[in-house]
């Protein structure tokens, strides 16, 4: 069996009395869309500040492309291939969308100007922002705040795309659009795993599901099984099952 591009190795993290990874463990094949599932405060967003090296693990390791990184910092991180978006966006907010993109391809992917300029255009159409391009970042709205959220994670050219809430406050036919354009990013051999709220959307995209409460797995499998768990129906869903 080939080694996972991703693995979470009893990863526990805590801030004094309160434990929010609980020896997390879970790992994700090259090509493969995973998507978690948790209540608020399960510990998914620390999950993902764990892989980007944002936070750094009390104890347990993290291991990409059968490499040990849990000591490397977010910049080698990601100069190694792995991107993300953020729950609420943080764009630079006085400069343009495009000059958002091009500091995450000179920075991120380390690209040189002309590089960074031409992948930056493609990564514009791709996410819809092409009109957008010399707005300021601050001055735009909710839906495009969000595009520009994505298309920040793809200028830094990622092998490796972690999505945090990315359809939040969409519309459905917005995050149908999303969909289409995550599918096109898999299409192109990246490896995504996405934490998400709004369910249809992570279903249409993902292999498999993980579950996470109280910063311990639940359980994980395909989206059907899952989806079907009376544990994941009384904690996720609140339906007593």
């Amino acid at each position: 069996m080939s080694e996972p591009l991703l693995r979470l190795h009893q990863a526990s993290k805590r801030y004094g009395a309160l434990k929010v990874t609980d020896e997390l463990s879970f790992s994700l094949a090259e090509g493969e869309a995973l998507g978690v599932l948790g209540p608020n405060g399960a510990g998914k967003s620390t999950m993902f500040n764990l892989i980007t090296g944002d936070v750094r693990p009390d104890v347990g390791q993290v291991f990409y492309a059968g490499e040990d990184i849990t000591p490397l910092p977010p910049s080698a991180r990601c100069h190694k291939g792995i991107g993300r978006s953020y729950q609420v966006p943080h764009p630079l907010a006085g400069m343009t969308v495009f000059e958002n993109l091009v500091v995450g391809a000179m920075y991120g992917a380390l690209l040189d100007e002309e590089e960074a300029y031409e992948h930056c255009v493609g990564v514009l159409d791709r996410t819809g922002l092409s009109h957008r391009a010399n707005q300021l970042a601050g001055t735009l709205t909710l839906l495009d705040r969000k595009r520009l959220e994505l298309a920040r994670a793809l200028a830094t050219k990622p092998k490796l795309l972690l999505l945090d809430e990315i359809a939040g406050g969409l519309t459905d036919q917005e995050a149908k659009a999303l969909v289409c354009t995550i599918d096109a990013i898999r299409a192109d051999g990246v490896s995504i795993v996405w934490i998400e709220h709004v369910v249809n959307a992570l279903l249409a995209v993902v292999d498999r599901l993980i579950v996470i409460n109280f910063g311990a797995l639940l359980t994980e499998g395909d989206p059907e099984t899952v989806m079907a768990s009376r544990e994941v129906r009384e904690v996720y869903m609140g339906i007593e099952a």
